[in-house]
């Protein structure tokens, strides 16, 4: 009984994907870090967990007629009446509650960026999905802050209440260009799902050249701001080399996906999408360490 509950609190947080959310703020403290305050970094690697499970247990409850009606979701702790809907708002309410104040114990800047993001993604992002593609732009926003609370949350001598500057939105602006192809990659191939449940994912709303082209076109313009680090001197020229490559690699799976429309080759190009961020930013860990 006590295991099922905790998968299904599991699934209602989604552990996987705020994982990778933890590990993106890890890159970002790493980035800006001289030395490790390992008490700093503990807030802020369960502190942004918290945030992120609050953020997509919100988006469950809101979403969850929709879950009912998709086959990825079907399963889901609330569409198969596993967890009530008050036990998931508390469970999500406790959860961004806790969050927010460990992100307020590193400082107030990064409890700030924790709540605009928590809120973007749950009072904005979410109810546009049934309405416009243009959510998943809107989305880009929460889901970009990672690295850059990740930045802040370090306490440096010269900025003893976080740095949110230019570096911070260099690793904001890597993530944002990121999940344009990422995203779009994994609605052409859940594209059937999705218009089940309503929402709408992709750029023009089908499988078609003109959603090909925009995620190629993203893709394309991903190399230059993946290596934005490098230019302003973030990052070293071995990164550099790796991210370039990375980038390139990326591209062709895109151009692969533009020229046959397969979901074969959308598959592709969303298993790359899922590879290439860490990549890039542990190759912009690499000239730093």
């Amino acid at each position: 009984m006590l295991s099922a509950k905790i998968k299904d609190y599991a699934a209602f947080s989604k552990l996987r994907l705020a994982s990778l959310v933890v590990f993106s703020a890890l890159c970002g403290y790493l980035m800006a870090a001289d030395k490790v305050n390992w008490g700093e970094l503990a807030l802020l690697l369960f502190g942004g967990f918290f945030v992120t499970g609050s953020s997509n247990g919100f988006n469950q409850i809101i979403e969850r007629e929709p879950d009912t009606l998709m086959k990825r979701t079907q399963n889901r702790p609330l569409p198969q009446h596993r967890m009530t809907v008050k036990e998931a708002l508390i469970v999500a309410s406790v959860m961004g509650v806790v969050g927010v104040i460990m992100l307020y114990l590193i400082n107030p800047l990064s409890a700030l960026l924790g709540i605009i993001a928590l809120v973007l993604y749950t009072a904005i992002y979410t109810p546009l999905k049934k309405e416009t593609p243009f959510s998943v732009f809107v989305g880009a926003f929460p889901g970009a802050v990672p690295p850059m609370l990740g930045y802040v949350a370090y306490n440096s001598v010269e900025h003893p209440t976080g740095n949110l500057g230019l570096e911070a939105w260099i690793l904001f602006a890597v993530q944002f260009m990121w999940q344009f192809p990422h995203f779009w990659a994994i609605a052409w191939k859940l594209d059937d799902d999705y218009k089940l449940g309503g929402f709408k994912m992709l750029p023009s709303g089908n499988r078609d050249k003109s959603s090909g082209y925009l995620i190629l076109v993203y893709s394309l313009m991903l190399i230059p701001v993946s290596l934005l680090p490098v230019f302003f001197g973030l990052s070293g020229y071995i990164s550099g080399g790796i991210i370039l490559v990375a980038g390139i690699l990326f591209l062709i799976k895109a151009i692969k996906l533009y020229k046959t429309l397969s979901a074969e080759d959308a598959s592709k190009l969303m298993f790359a999408s899922f590879f290439y961020l860490p990549v890039v930013q542990v190759a912009m860990l690499i000239d730093k360490l």
